[in-house]
This record gives structure tokens, C-alpha cells and sequence, in this order.
């Protein structure tokens, strides 16, 4: 009798996941996809990008090229969509989900979108907010132990209701929340936020204003780029930034597109919620965090602490929950 596969959600990064220790992870972990990277490598070629491979197998990581928005996405793509061919046929997986622009490889996973067509989106998508306006800065909602703090809320919503229609909810990740707006607002709003751990808040260098109304041209040139013919139905459940989930076989596809590349791009993207309704409804044994790196562990963790989920209820009894052989939260970027 063959043995039950765990069950598992699959989780995908968005921006900042590939740094310089992941140099040259991609050729080192699956280099035996040749197919897919040769593949990638010709999308990104034929659109005088460099090549992943290119970029992957450097000599050095230089920040500026490899953090260079088209770059930086496409490398979070392939890095993240090899990770789930790695791992899919050992797991049962129940469902999709991810962070921003991990939403793409997310629809990739969930089969929507052609593996390879997908790097012409991710890059066209990169290259279309890289000019956009505004700013972004990132600021804890808890404490080091994950202690949810009422006035670190309340001063974000001080500093919204002042800044009203400037300065918006950009992301909601676990314990931190990112807040987007013109750079005047995120200025504003750096200077007069408590300061934290002498780190925070923290204005994120090369971000515009993603998951903002600022960005509602990029989200018209990439509705008028991408048509509904891009888009399959999903072949596994796709939970999304609303906390929304697309299920098999009956989505529609215009609204999947539209959302995509209208909700998506420029309201509020709230990975914890996203997180939460993953895990209530398909209740699974394991989390898989795609790579590159480990940028989602923090997140993902705080979320859990939120929820009490297998008695995690902060940072020290998520630690000793990840310290088990029989984890439930497994960083494949760390493998």
C-alpha cells in the first residue's frame, strides 16, 4: 500500500527574494531544467533583456543590475516556478497562493498561465511600473515577539486619515504592513511614524507606489496589453491579494484577467488575509515557501502566530515548532 502524501499549500514570493547569497542558486539547484531555462533564456533575449542564466551565473552580484526591476522579476520567477516543479510531485497540493508579484508565479503554478509566455508578462509587468510614480516604506504592526501593538495601528491610521488620498495601504504582511503614496507622503509619513527598533519605518529604495491608485496606468497598459487568451482555468485553487478563491473548473477568465492586472496592480494587496483563508480552508499539512531566499519565513510566520495555528502564538513557539523534524513550514529558498 502506497503512503499518503502530506497535503500542501504552496506559497510564492514577491519582490526583494533573489540577493546576493542566492547568486547563483538557480544553475546549482535546477540545473537539470535546462528546457525551461533555455527557454526563458530565449523570451528574454528576443525582448533584449538579459537572460536568466546570464544574470544567475555572474561572477558577481552587482546591485544594480541585478536589482534592476525586469531583472530582479525575472530571476524571483524562474527561482520560485523550478522550486514548485521541484517539489509538486511529492506533495498533494491543495492550493496557490503568494505575495504581489508573487501572484504571477502563482498562476503559473496553478497552470493559468504557460510557464514560458508567463516571463514575457513578468517582464513587460516589471518594465511597465519601473517608471511609476511614488514611493513605498514598510512598518511592524507587533513586537520583536510578534505581539500584535495597538499604537503602532493606530499610528498608521493617524498618519492615512492625514495623508488621505496620498498615502495608502499598500500591503498587509503578517506583522508589517507597507504603505504606498507620492514621495512627498511617504516622506511625510517616515518622519512622523514612531520610530522602531531603530530600523523602522523604513522607505524600501527603488519602489514606486505598488498596490496603489498611483498605478492605475500601469494597470491600463498592461489591461491593453494581455488579452483573456493569455489565461487557462487553474488547475489547482488560486486564494488571491483580497483573500478571494479561484476555484476550478468554473472560473471566469475576464474576471481573473481583469483582476490581475486592474485589482491587483493598484488596490490594497493583503498577503495575510490571503495567507489566513489558505490555510482555514484547506486546512494543509505543510506550507511550502518557494525561494529564492527565505523572504516570506517572517511573514508567513507572523500570520500563524496570528491565527494560533498548532498552538504558534509568537515568535519563540513558531521557532520550536520549526525546530521539529515534522515542521510545517518548509523554506525550500533555503535548500
Amino acid at each position: 500500500m502506497s503512503q499518503q502524501k502530506p497535503t500542501a499549500i504552496v506559497v510564492c514570493p514577491g519582490r526583494g527574494g533573489y540577493n546576493k547569497p542566492e547568486l547563483g542558486s538557480i544553475s546549482r539547484k535546477h540545473g537539470k531544467k535546462k528546457h525551461w531555462l533555455d527557454a526563458w533564456n530565449e523570451r528574454r533575449h528576443s525582448l533584449g533583456a538579459a537572460t536568466v542564466t546570464e544574470l544567475d551565473q555572474a561572477q558577481k552580484f552587482d546591485f544594480k543590475r541585478h536589482l534592476h526591476a525586469e531583472n530582479s522579476a525575472a530571476l524571483i520567477y524562474a527561482a520560485g516556478y523550478l522550486d514548485y516543479q521541484a517539489v509538486k510531485n511529492d506533495y498533494d497540493i491543495v492550493a496557490v497562493t503568494g505575495n504581489s508579484m508573487g501572484w504571477y508565479t502563482a498562476l503559473s503554478c496553478a497552470g493559468v498561465w504557460d510557464p514560458v509566455n508567463a516571463m514575457d508578462i513578468v517582464t513587460d509587468m516589471a518594465r511597465n511600473t519601473a517608471d511609476a510614480q511614488g514611493a513605498q516604506l514598510i512598518f511592524p504592526l507587533t513586537d520583536a515577539n510578534w505581539t500584535p501593538q495597538p499604537e503602532f495601528h493606530a499610528a498608521i491610521t493617524d498618519i492615512l486619515n492625514k495623508l488621505r488620498g496620498e498615502l495608502f495601504e499598500s500591503i498587509y504582511y503578517g506583522g508589517y504592513i507597507l504603505l504606498s503614496g507620492t514621495e512627498r507622503a511617504i516622506k511625510q509619513a517616515a518622519g512622523k511614524l514612531p520610530k522602531v527598533d531603530d530600523r523602522f519605518p523604513l522607505i524600501l529604495p527603488g519602489h514606486a507606489a505598488f498596490h496603489s491608485p498611483l498605478m492605475q496606468q500601469a494597470s491600463q497598459r498592461a489591461l491593453a496589453n494581455w488579452s483573456v487568451e493569455h489565461f487557462n482555468q487553474p488547475t489547482l485553487p488560486l486564494i488571491d491579494g483580497r483573500g478571494h478563491i479561484w476555484q476550478r473548473p468554473a472560473v471566469d477568465l475576464k474576471d481573473l484577467r481583469d483582476y490581475t492586472f486592474n485589482h491587483q496592480v493598484a488596490q490594497t494587496y493583503n498577503f495575510t488575509r490571503a495567507l489566513e483563508v489558505a490555510v482555514r480552508e484547506f486546512a494543509p499539512d505543510k506550507l511550502l515557501l518557494l525561494g529564492p531566499g527565505n523572504s516570506l519565513g517572517g511573514a508567513v510566520g507572523q500570520t500563524l502566530a496570528m491565527m494560533n495555528w498548532r498552538n504558534i502564538h509568537d515568535k519563540q513557539s513558531f521557532a520550536q515548532q520549526q525546530a521539529r523534524d515534522d515542521a510545517a513550514v518548509i523554506s525550500l529558498g533555503l535548500t
